[in-house]
């Protein structure tokens, strides 16, 4: 037996990362693949049963890992993002749920037949969209930066706000009369606002204490960080039943707005640990469907979803923007953009379970109807948004650009003649006198420092897809990658070479881990690239053709050259390193570094 359950319990790892690798390979929502795979190894093989390996503790668990989800959700979120769409995202947490709830309600009413109870309480489950779900897509679609903020926020903000709905919404259901129910829905949302906000403050900042006295040894942070995360959920859900969401996300969000402490590390470990927790939840949840549990699915089902994605969403978002700065192709998009995930899944799945043992007739329908409405959602607007948003022209340009980290002369000559080639450019530097010099020549710049802890939510980096950091300083061109680690992907950031006593040994100067890709070539640190410029080398920008390729234009500079980048016919730009020296074609556009002889003028 206890074979059986190691093998059970090894297999939902096992499975969900595979999802997460299928997910990411052919770069579909993850969501598919967990549904798919726990539905197989469930209901249609026999091989796992989450009730029969977990007994009451499945319920728990999920909630529990909700819980962190959200938590980690809340560690995203920055005040300083709500400069611009705050009102939007606050009307659409209130206003739009509201209107998806009597939509949805309306529609579960009289289209699946359901009574009227269940189906309020079905629309309330269905208020919340998917932050697992609509992360990804946004990563993938990379949208316009205040359409893509609005719709975090609502992502992960709607989830505890539409989780405190349903609970409610049950208590109605077991108080009974309507005039016995209002008294409780109000009482319920000011003890479900006053205890998370209480809670979510006060246990951020027992956190943040510990770790400003370092009362918590380094190696045992996040695991305190987890048990506090945990401790904060399961107090408040004691107190007022699910206000333990709202504290989580609370607690993240006021963790991630202070300056007094650095907990890049807990976000991190929250990060890797989301992976595990949402893979396995997701298996778990699938696995206990049944087979006949769609065998009463019809037309009139599918007119519901139909509902669900072409009224209810596009009325609240609509509804929800009059009045905002918003544009119509911009409300259009949002509207376009409410796919359910893990917490429509864990809700319906508590409240299921709840309603069975109340003894509410009905309540097995909650599960299935939510798994297809997730289900049907995530393909629909999975495989729909991003033609959409190159229709509507709310997606950023491919991210070709460049952010330069140093904006002295060379770096400036560089970042001119590619902006010239259309690669957005923008320029970082401490130094001011730099920086006024890159705008008098046209260059965005930022004064100011790469390591600032909020630099991405200051910059606009609309097309911007790599670093380079080119500042004499070799350290901290490493620290400029490292602290950039979440907003370029790692093939994509590249630094100069540090200066090093033996050209070629610049490779074991630090671990591949600390330090960004190599520049141009051996020894082309800084100083060398100086003297280049003081010497009379300049940047020169070369088309290319089968009259005359790289080897002429090599011969034509007496081998005076140094290739710095390569800009396809598909204005595609690759850069240099040590470790992929570019490979000039017929038809490219070479930009390089070349001593023009008086010969050769």
């Amino acid at each position: 037996m206890s074979e059986k359950v190691l093998v059970e319990l090894a297999s939902i790892v096992v499975l969900g990362i595979a999802a997460q690798w299928l997910a990411w390979r052919f770069r579909f929502p993850s969501i598919l693949f967990f549904l798919v795979f726990g539905f197989i190894a469930g209901p249609v093989i026999g091989f796992l049963n989450p009730d029969e390996l977990m007994g009451d503790l499945l319920i728990p668990v999920v909630s529990i890992s909700v819980a962190l989800i959200l938590f980690e959700g809340g560690l995203t979120l920055r005040l300083g993002e709500l400069r611009d769409v705050g009102k939007v995202v606050i009307t659409l947490i209130i206003i739009g749920a509201v209107i998806t709830w009597i939509v949805a309600s309306a529609a579960a009413h009289y289209i699946l037949n359901l009574n009227l109870q269940l189906s309020i309480l079905l629309g309330a489950i269905l208020t919340v969209t998917g932050p697992t779900v609509i992360g990804p897509l946004l990563s993938h679609i990379r949208p316009l930066k205040r359409v893509g903020t609005i719709l975090k926020w609502e992502g992960i903000l709607i989830d505890p706000v539409g989780a405190i709905l349903a609970v409610l919404v049950f208590e109605a259901i077991l108080a009974g009369e309507i005039s016995e129910a209002a008294p409780v829905i109000l009482l319920g949302i000011v003890k479900t606002i006053f205890i998370g906000g209480v809670i979510g403050y006060g246990m951020a900042k027992l956190l943040i204490l510990l770790l400003r006295k370092f009362l918590i040894p380094d190696i045992l942070q996040e695991s305190v960080a987890l048990v506090m995360v945990i401790g904060a959920f399961v107090v408040s859900n004691i107190l007022q039943p699910e206000s333990g969401l709202l504290t989580v996300t609370l607690m993240g969000l006021f963790m991630d707005n202070q300056k007094l402490v650095s907990i890049k590390h807990i976000v991190e470990f929250k990060e890797n640990l989301r992976v595990i927790i949402i893979s396995s939840i997701f298996i778990l949840l699938a696995a206990r469907l049944q087979l006949s549990d769609f065998q009463n699915f019809d037309i009139y089902t599918f007119a519901f979803l139909g509902v669900l994605i072409f009224i209810a969403r596009p009325l609240s978002v609509f509804l929800s923007t009059i009045g905002s700065k918003l544009n119509f192709k911009e409300r259009t998009f949002i509207s376009w953009m409410a796919p359910r995930g893990i917490v429509a899944a864990a809700v319906s799945a508590v409240f299921a379970l709840k309603l069975a043992e109340s003894g509410i007739e009905g309540s097995e329908i909650l599960v299935p109807i939510t798994f297809l409405v997730i289900v049907v959602t995530v393909i629909v607007y999975g495989t729909t948004s991003l033609p959409l948003a190159k229709a509507l022209k709310v997606v950023q340009s491919k991210p070709q650009g460049i952010m330069f980290v140093g904006a002295h002369s060379w770096a400036r000559l560089i970042a001119k003649i590619l902006k010239e080639k259309n690669i957005n450019v923008i320029m970082v530097d401490t130094n001011r006198q730099n920086i006024q010099a890159a705008r008098l020549e046209g260059l965005p710049a930022y004064l100011g420092s790469i390591l600032s802890e909020h630099i991405s939510d200051e910059l606009d980096l609309d097309g911007i897809g790599r670093l380079m950091a080119l500042t004499p300083n070799d350290e901290a061109n490493s620290l400029a990658s490292l602290h950039m680690a979440d907003a370029f992907e790692r093939g994509e950031m590249y630094q100069l070479p540090p200066l090093s006593e033996k050209t070629g040994k610049e490779l074991e100067f630090s671990p591949k881990h600390l330090r960004a890709r190599f520049l141009f070539g051996e020894g082309i640190n800084y100083f060398h690239l100086n003297s280049l410029f003081t010497e009379g080398w300049t940047i020169k920008s070369t088309k290319l053709s089968d009259n005359f390729t790289f080897e002429n234009m090599k011969e034509y500079y007496s081998n005076n050259i140094l290739p710095l980048f390569r800009i396809s016919n598909g204005n595609r730009i690759l850069i240099s390193t040590i470790e992929s020296p570019i490979k000039p074609e017929s038809g490219d556009t070479v930009i390089a570094l070349v001593l023009v002889k008086e010969k050769n003028e």
